[in-house]
């Protein structure tokens, strides 16, 4: 699954977001671009499978408006349909006690947006409410790029601007543990910042919150290949890098291929032991970068309970909650039940029950996430209490993100490495965004620009291709 243009061969290990990004943007400027992926699908931490005749998301991935370049891959997958977007940030808020939130922008230049929704904001008290405001406002003031806030959480920030445990819970955490994964106080103060600031106080329309309407697995597995391969690239999947040597040339499962330039859009776990030494001569100090998990509980029930697309929740084990029905593939309703029979006079309705920062559960066995969090659906919605559930599974991503702790911005590496033909890509690298998929996508663009560069500069060895092995 080689192709065929000229201007130099590229190779990128690993497809996910990152290498897919890469490959493209390498291809949109005449180079050739080979993705080799160990596993047998692209997508890397984004990806399907299939479960009892529903399609299934290993996990519930959102993107924002202010989200660009990630939305830039979708156009370039021709796939910006594939999405949907909210016409105005709204976000409902529940809480077990049967008291609710909500948060909606106003249609009003950043950061006034925002303005009317905390004044009317119901789990706050007035005296929050204004306390809130006073930590944004000093909060858009911080320079994300100052070094010295990377020593620092946001947990301590705001603590120290008035920002009580009710605020935290229901407001700050709410945001930052979503998008960071990890929690306040383990969250350092600079990526905080930084998505309060281009997310929240920035242009108005930025936090409107963006959902895939078709598995993640056609849209950054299938539609993904289709696009590289149509565009005179390769996919070579079940394709295991294990060596990177100077030529430049890949170890791919036990068969040299050389390259004009590599990419290396692996996890930095991966990266560590793959990337040459004097490419990057402080690469143990990636394994300071760490790792958070996410678990995602997934609950079919055998009819409605929640009318909503998505709702948050504050004072309870669970966080996110989605609707997953539609883009599950069985929208009709037809579910098969925990014993695997089909019941089409049911109506059901599966949701996807997204935890961050979930060091708690990640070890924790699926019968007793059962016990706990089906409690916890029926405390947030009453119409759970009557409903039957036909299926109940879990899935668990010990490695979703590095750790976003205080320190862990000195540890990100820049793109570029000693070695000329050499480049990094992935959302764990210096992109000036979290470790979130549109980090992901720039890394991708960064790695490219450069290559770009780096072959400009130099004759391509336009002798060497991609081995057919």
């Amino acid at each position: 699954m080689t192709g065929g243009q000229g201007g130099g061969h590229v190779a990128i290990v690993g497809g996910g977001l990152a290498g897919i990004t890469a490959a493209l943007a390498l291809q949109d400027a005449g180079l050739r671009a080979t993705v080799y992926e160990a596993r047998p699908r692209l997508g890397g931490a984004t990806h399907s499978f299939q479960r009892d005749g529903r399609v299934v998301d290993n996990g519930q991935h959102i993107f924002l408006k202010c989200c660009t370049a990630y939305q830039g891959l979708l156009r370039r997958l021709d796939a910006a349909d594939k999405v949907r977007v909210q016409d105005r940030f709204d976000v409902r808020v529940l809480t077990p006690g049967g008291r609710a939130g909500r948060l909606r922008r106003a249609k009003a230049p950043g950061p006034l947006h925002l303005m009317p929704a905390l004044a009317r904001y119901a789990l706050l008290s007035p005296g929050d409410r204004l306390r809130a405001v006073r930590a944004s406002l000093a909060l858009d003031r911080l320079d994300p790029d100052d070094p010295e806030l990377d020593r620092h959480s946001i947990g301590g920030w705001l603590a120290d601007h008035g920002q009580r445990p009710q605020a935290r819970n229901a407001l700050w955490d709410l945001f930052v543990t979503a998008a960071l994964n990890v929690r306040l106080d383990d969250a350092a103060l600079g990526p905080a910042a930084f998505v309060c600031q281009t997310a929240l106080l920035g242009r108005s329309d930025a936090a409107d919150v963006g959902v895939p309407t078709v598995p993640l697995g056609e849209l950054h597995g299938t539609i993904a290949a289709a696009k590289i391969e149509a565009g005179g690239g390769g996919v070579r999947l079940g394709a295991k890098v294990t060596a990177i040597e100077d030529g430049p040339k890949l170890l791919v499962n036990g068969e040299p291929v050389s390259a004009d330039a590599v990419v290396v859009a692996v996890p930095h776990r991966a990266a560590s032991s793959l990337v040459p030494a004097d490419a990057c001569p402080g690469r143990a100090d990636w394994a300071g970068l760490g790792s958070s998990p996410i678990v995602n509980v997934h609950v079919v029930y055998d009819r409605p309970v929640l009318d909503e697309p998505f709702v948050a929740a504050i004072g309870s084990p669970v966080q996110w909650v989605f609707d997953r029905t539609a883009i599950s593939g069985t929208s009709s309703g037809q579910f098969r039940g925990e014993r695997g029979v089909a019941s089409p006079q049911e109506t059901g309705q599966y949701l996807a029950v997204s935890v961050s920062a979930a060091d708690r559960w990640i070890d924790t066995p699926t019968a007793e996430l059962r016990e706990v969090y089906l409690a916890e659906l029926e405390r947030l919605f009453p119409a759970a209490r009557r409903a039957r559930v036909t299926d109940f599974f879990v899935t668990r991503e010990r490695h979703a993100t590095f750790r976003q702790s205080p320190g862990s911005g000195a540890l990100r590496p820049a793109s570029a490495t000693r070695l000329p033909w050499l480049f990094l890509a992935g959302a764990w690298t210096d992109t000036g965004w979290p470790d979130t998929m549109e980090g992901a996508v720039r890394s991708g663009l960064n790695a490219a620009r450069l290559v770009r560069r780096h072959l400009n500069g130099t004759a391509p060895n336009t002798a060497t291709g991609v081995s057919s092995r």
